[in-house]
C-alpha cells in the first residue's frame, strides 16, 4: 500500500470536506519539531490543539506504546485491564474524584457528564429537571448533544431540532446565571478558560457564584477541562487554582498526548446514577490508551514541570508584548500557563487565519481561536531554544502581513 502516491491534493480528492488543511502535510515529529513530506521543519505553538502537552516521539510514552502494543491493545468492556485501573487510581489520587469512566475524546466525555447529569436529576427529582445551561461561544464538542450544548449555533444549526431544555448565557455574567438556575436546573457546564471561544479566562467569582447557585437549586456543576487539564493552565486542573471543584470533570486532549483518550471524573454518590448497561462505549478504556495516559499522568503531574509551565508563560507573553511593541497587532493578551490568546486590534480584526497561514510559510505551526484571537499552546516542555527560534519565525510572518497591508493601502 506504500506505493499509493498521496499529496495535500489528495484530501481534496478524497476526504469529506468538513477541514480545510494546511498547504504543507506534516510527516514526522520530535518534541517541538514538526517535519512535512517535502523536509521543511516547523516550530510547534499548536500541539495538535493542545494535545500533545509532552511533545511529539517522547522517548518515555514511545516505551509504553511499544511494551503494551506488544501485549493487549484491546479487550472490550466485558473485561477490565491492569493498565485502566492504574490510571483511575492515578487520576483520582490527583483530584476530587473517585470515580472514573474513560472514553476516546472529549466529546464523548462531555456526552458521558451530561447524560450523567440528566440521570441523576431524573431519579432524585423527576421528570421535570432536565434543563442543562452553557455559555455563549463555549465549545463541548461535535456530537448531536454536545454541539447543541455549545455556544455557537453556527455548529448546530442545519441539523434538526436541538434537543429540549439547553440555555445559552452569557459567560462571567453572574447576574445572569443566578436568575437562570431554577430547580429545572440539572446542571451547569463551564470550560474554566474559554478555550475555541476566545481563550477568556472565567472570573473566579463566577465560578464560586454558580457553585453556590448549583448547590442551592441541587444542580449539578460540570467543569469542561477538555482543554485546560493535564497541566495546561500550570495546574495539572485548572480547578485546583479557582478555589471551587466541580461534581463532575472532563479531560481529553492531553491526557494521552495524541492517543485518542477521554475521561469523565466524578464523586462515588453521582457515579452510583450510572448502573450497568445505562452507559457505555467499545474502545473507551483500552489497555494501549490507558497505559499511555498513565504515564503522561506520572510525567505531567509532577510539581516541577507545572511550575516550568508557568515560568514559560510568562516567557510567551513576554514574547507578545515586544511584538505587540513593535507591530500594535493585539488589544489583549490573556489565559493561563500555556493556553493563551491574543486579541487582534481593530486594523486585523477577522483576520487570525492570515496569521496562521503566514506563519506556516515561515515555518511555524499556529492556531487561532475564532476570527479574532491567535491562540497558543505549545508543549508543556517547549525548549527554550525552540520558542526563540519559533518567535524570530512568527516575526516574520507579522512583518509579510504588516507589510503587504501597508502596501495596500498605499495604492
Amino acid at each position: 500500500m506504500n506505493d499509493l502516491t498521496v499529496t495535500r491534493q489528495t484530501f481534496d480528492e478524497v476526504m469529506v470536506p468538513v477541514f480545510s488543511p494546511a498547504a504543507f502535510v506534516p510527516d514526522r515529529g520530535v518534541g517541538s519539531c514538526v517535519w512535512d513530506t517535502q523536509g521543511r521543519d516547523y516550530i510547534d505553538f499548536a500541539s495538535g490543539i493542545a494535545v500533545t502537552a509532552l511533545g511529539h516521539a517522547h522517548p518515555e510514552l514511545l516505551k509504553v506504546l511499544q511494551e503494551q502494543g506488544s501485549k493487549l491493545w484491546h479487550i472490550g468492556n466485558g473485561y477490565t485491564n491492569e493498565p485502566v485501573l492504574r490510571l483511575a487510581k492515578r487520576l483520582e489520587d490527583l483530584t476530587f474524584a473517585d470515580r472514573a469512566f474513560f472514553a476516546n475524546s472529549g466529546a464523548e466525555a462531555n456526552e458521558a457528564a451530561l447524560k450523567l447529569a440528566r440521570r441523576v436529576a431524573f431519579d432524585r427529582h423527576g421528570a421535570e429537571k432536565y434543563e442543562i445551561i452553557s455559555f455563549t461561544q463555549s465549545f463541548h464538542g461535535r456530537t448531536f448533544f454536545t454541539v447543541s450544548v455549545g455556544g455557537q449555533p453556527k455548529y448546530s444549526e442545519g441539523f434538526g431540532p436541538v434537543p429540549a431544555g439547553i440555555v445559552h448565557l452569557p459567560y462571567n455574567d453572574l447576574e445572569a446565571a443566578k436568575k437562570a438556575i431554577s430547580v429545572k436546573t440539572c446542571a451547569v457546564i463551564v470550560e474554566p478558560i474559554q478555550g475555541e471561544g476566545g481563550v477568556i479566562p472565567a472570573d473566579p467569582a463566577f465560578l464560586k457564584g454558580l457553585r453556590e447557585a448549583c448547590d442551592q437549586q441541587g444542580a449539578l456543576l460540570i467543569f469542561d477541562e477538555v482543554q485546560t487539564g493535564v497541566g495546561r493552565s500550570g495546574y495539572f486542573y485548572a480547578y485546583q487554582d479557582t478555589g471551587v471543584t466541580p461534581d463532575i470533570l472532563t479531560t481529553a486532549k492531553a491526557l494521552g498526548n495524541g492517543f485518542p483518550i477521554g475521561a469523565m471524573l466524578t464523586t462515588n454518590e453521582l457515579a452510583a446514577y450510572f448502573k450497568v448497561g445505562v452507559h457505555g462505549t467499545t474502545y473507551g478504556g483500552n489497555p494501549l490508551g490507558a497505559a499511555i495516559a498513565e504515564k503522561v499522568v506520572e510525567l505531567i503531574s509532577d510539581p516541577k514541570l507545572l511550575e516550568g509551565v508557568r515560568t514559560c508563560s510568562a516567557a510567551l507573553k513576554a514574547y507578545l508584548a515586544k511584538l505587540n511593541e513593535r507591530f500594535g497587532l493585539f488589544t489583549e493578551v490573556r489565559g493561563k500557563g500555556l493556553l493563551i490568546g491574543a486579541e487582534l486590534n481593530d486594523a486585523y480584526k477577522g483576520h487570525a487565519k492570515d496569521f496562521v497561514t503566514a506563519a506556516g510559510q515561515h515555518g511555524v505551526i499556529m492556531l487561532m481561536a475564532g476570527p479574532d484571537v491567535l491562540r497558543f499552546v505549545p508543549s508543556l516542555i517547549m525548549p527554550e531554544k525552540d520558542m526563540n527560534k519559533g518567535f524570530a519565525r512568527l516575526t516574520k510572518a507579522v512583518e509579510s502581513i504588516v507589510g503587504a497591508k501597508a502596501a495596500a493601502a498605499s495604492h
